[in-house]
């Protein structure tokens, strides 16, 4: 914005009559005040400026024996009342006034009497039904609010009866809490008689439920509002401008507010903004919303709208929390201790939770699992919120190395397909690995037997070991004729007999090419077939199963 522009826009605007017409008036202007013409038998929206009398003048047809003045506030308490002014003589109409001065206002300054009729201070919806005032020329309507810039809504009724243009409220008006879970809350209330009187197929009226955790809303137009400034809010956040002239702008923006102010469009509420968001709509008097946050507190609002006029009212609103979640069991994790733990796809064994906590003042241990059987799983590990590690968790040994935290929650859930077998997983957490990663693993859990090497009494198998002084031991189960070898990845050394164990022998290889170790297995029956495992033992996890190896010794030799 040039310097320039800037001068010709103060300008033209200190030159326009809006301005004339505002705050800065001449002295020998009388500005008139902010006074209209009420119609009978419509809505009529008002804009209440802070600390701003509001008038609305209306005169009664002849022989109009009762009326009744609606108020309906907005998003704030407001003061009204209700004058009739008796003028002793009318004004002529040959009369050539000011264009500057309205009727109301001629009436206004004649000479004349006032009664007041009523008066109310409040946010709710209030109404005043009486009798006409005799003799009376002219009804005032004053309203005011000295908490904010708000608005209300006025309707006038001539004559006794009912209200057309609001919505009736039944004599127990408030919102009823039926039922509350996780992550759902059931409502009910007493139908409206409006809903109760409409023809089949018809949607003149109709309930609008609203749910926020903030407060309960009073009406309708008090819950746009709200969402009107939470959009604005949200909009200027992101529309961070850098304006040239920041005190020109708001003395600008200003003055356009004011005029806004005054010259608001008569546009019903419901119309203005039509995003209003209710959880239920419809004619039914039951409402359950769902999606809801477990351990939360809601406020919960009912409105009965009249979707014809563009009014509505309000029932009663109430409050509710959700429920807890419901915490899983947490199973502590001993040091060194091998669980096992059944995982199953469907039903409750679907996942587990431990919590496991190292010893030493270094926090670190060292965590391995193993699945068994055709059901895979997947852990993840976390301490206090904060993921720290997930991985899939297969048939062969997976470990996570774990470090800095005082406490660590594991989380173990089946991952196999719907209606897979019921299976397990083996695992086990140490602290007495004190190295900064996991350690290594044989590049293959193969076990080979040499055809030369192999006797009517003795075998000669070889494996890969680790470049770590590790032991490793021997098992052996003879067949039965026509028995097949099992493979059974989980069966551990803890599992089998002191007689099948065969030897046991420290290797260490820092080439991890040369880490090849063998072994010969003696005292065998010719001609006999045998199951050889071969396990990784160590002092910290689960100890590491080879690939099972089927040999059978010659008959001759």
């Amino acid at each position: 914005m040039s310097p320039s522009w800037g001068h010709c826009v103060m300008a033209a605007l200190l030159c326009s009559p809006l301005w004339v017409a505002g705050r800065l008036a001449p002295e020998n202007e009388v500005p008139l005040r902010p006074t209209a013409w009420l119609p009978e038998a419509r809505v009529t929206p008002v804009p209440l400026p802070r600390d701003r009398t509001r008038r609305l003048y209306f005169t009664l047809r002849k022989r109009t024996a009762a009326m009744s003045v609606t108020v309906s506030p907005c998003d704030a308490p407001i003061e009204w009342s209700l004058s009739a002014r008796t003028l002793k003589d009318r004004p002529s109409k040959s009369l050539h006034w000011s264009s500057r001065k309205s009727m109301p206002e001629v009436w206004w300054r004649g000479p004349g009497t006032e009664a007041k009729m009523y008066s109310y201070t409040g946010s709710a919806v209030d109404t005043f039904t009486g009798p006409a005032y005799t003799p009376a020329s002219i009804y005032i309507l004053r309203l005011r609010s000295r908490e904010k810039d708000t608005s209300a809504s006025v309707y006038l009724q001539e004559g006794a009866g009912a209200l057309g243009a609001f919505p009736e409220l039944p004599h127990d008006p408030r919102v009823h809490t039926v039922g509350v879970g996780m992550t759902s809350v059931t409502l009910s209330w007493v139908p409206s008689g409006s809903v109760l009187k409409l023809p089949p197929n018809s949607h003149s009226y109709q309930y609008c439920v609203l749910v926020n955790r903030k407060h309960n809303y009073r009406s309708v137009c008090a819950a746009q509002q709200a969402m009107k400034k939470e959009k604005k809010k949200e909009r200027k956040d992101k529309e961070q401008k850098v304006t040239v002239w920041p005190i020109l702008k708001e003395w600008w923006w200003q003055q356009w507010d004011w005029l806004e102010e005054e010259e608001e469009p008569a546009v019903s509420l419901l119309d203005e903004y039509p995003g209003l968001q209710c959880v239920c709509r419809g004619a039914e008097s039951v409402c359950t919303v769902s999606e809801l946050t477990p351990d939360t507190q809601y406020y919960f609002d009912v409105f009965v709208m009249d979707v014809r006029n563009g009014t509505s009212a309000a029932y009663s609103g109430t409050v509710a929390r959700t429920h807890e979640e419901a915490r899983p069991a947490v199973a502590p994790l001993g040091e060194g201790e091998l669980r096992w733990v059944p995982l199953q796809r469907d039903g409750r064994q679907s996942s587990q939770l431990f919590s496991f906590r190292p010893r030493g003042w270094q926090q670190s241990a060292l965590l391995t699992l193993q699945s068994c059987g055709a059901q895979d799983a997947a852990v993840t590990v976390s301490s206090r919120g904060q993921v720290l590690a997930s991985q899939a968790v297969g048939r062969e040994v997976a470990q996570i190395w774990l470090q800095g935290k005082s406490s660590y929650l594991i989380h173990l859930e089946a991952a196999g397909a719907a209606g897979a077998p019921q299976g397990g997983i083996k695992m086990q957490a140490s602290s007495a690995y004190h190295r900064q990663a996991p350690p290594a693993l044989p590049p293959t859990l193969q076990i080979k037997s040499f055809s030369k090497l192999r006797g009517c009494r003795s075998v000669t198998l070889a494996w890969l070991g680790t470049e770590e002084r590790s032991l490793y031991c021997v098992y052996r189960r003879k067949l039965a004729d026509g028995e097949q070898a099992g493979a059974d990845r989980c069966l551990g050394p803890e599992s089998r007999s002191e007689t099948e164990r065969v030897l046991c022998k420290y290797f260490q290889e820092l080439n991890p090419r040369k880490a090849v170790t063998t072994a010969t297995i003696g005292g065998l029956e010719p001609g006999a077939a045998y199951v050889f495992d071969v396990y990784l033992m160590r002092r910290w996890g689960i100890p590491v199963k080879y690939h099972s190896k089927t040999v059978r010794t010659r008959k001759e030799c």
